[in-house]
């Protein structure tokens, strides 16, 4: 018996799975600046969750680690 396994490769699967992977680093960004005791303002955390690209919070991420306060992640960036 065959097992129809197209959707894993369609375009929606596909979708689902880079949206599961922005929320996953969005996730990660906060995490960092949470385990670091930073205040995360509201205004903040909804720029990161709402960031749809993936080099955007990987770059955010490397900043994370090191920012003095939540904002200072966005360093030289437009809002």
């Amino acid at each position: 018996m065959a097992v129809d396994l197209s959707f894993y490769t369609s375009s929606l699967s596909q979708e689902l799975l880079a949206e599961g992977e922005t929320r996953r680093a969005s996730e990660d960004v906060l995490d960092v600046l949470d385990v670091r005791g930073i205040d995360v303002p509201e205004e903040v955390r909804r720029r990161i969750t709402d960031c749809a690209d993936p080099e955007v919070l990987r770059r955010w991420h490397r900043r994370a680690v090191t920012a003095p306060s939540a904002e200072a992640i966005f360093v030289d960036e437009q809002p």
